[in-house]
């Protein structure tokens, strides 16, 4: 199976939000469509593609940070279930580490929902390390 590792156009917008919504975040085409053009230039997105079907995404961004400095963060991937375990995952991140690289960052960092077990694996055997648990807080503003 032939995997392609792109930018994402405005035509995506509608696969990325169905990929999204796999994995519980709704949003419609147009949002994303808006998300995408939104993204400063310290943001990495790219899809793949198999036979000229989106069937996966990934978002990197520049970090900095007072306490570690400078690192790539994954914050997002996402590969359609029919997909899975066919090697878009590992394609999308390699895209994301060579983007870090390119930038001069010298480490990339991941952050995995406890509830998604197969990812915990996914990412270790991609050779990322667990290095911390913690817990998520959100406030809603007004």
């Amino acid at each position: 199976m032939s995997i392609t590792v792109r930018p994402p156009t405005v035509f995506d917008a509608q696969a990325l939000a169905a990929l999204a919504a796999e994995l519980g975040y709704a949003a419609r085409p147009e949002e994303m469509r808006a998300r995408l053009a939104a993204l400063p230039p310290s943001h990495f997105v790219a899809v793949a593609e198999i036979k000229g079907r989106v069937a996966g995404w990934v978002q990197a961004e520049h970090r900095v940070n007072l306490e570690t400095g400078d690192k790539a963060e994954l914050v997002g991937l996402v590969v359609a279930a029919a997909a899975r375990r066919a090697g878009i995952g590992s394609a999308l991140v390699r895209a994301a580490e060579q983007w870090a690289a390119k930038r001069g960052l010298r480490s990339i960092v991941v952050r995995s929902n406890a509830a998604r077990a197969e990812s915990h694996d996914f990412y270790e055997r991609i050779g990322y390390a667990r290095t911390k648990s913690q817990h998520v807080y959100s406030k809603t503003l007004s």
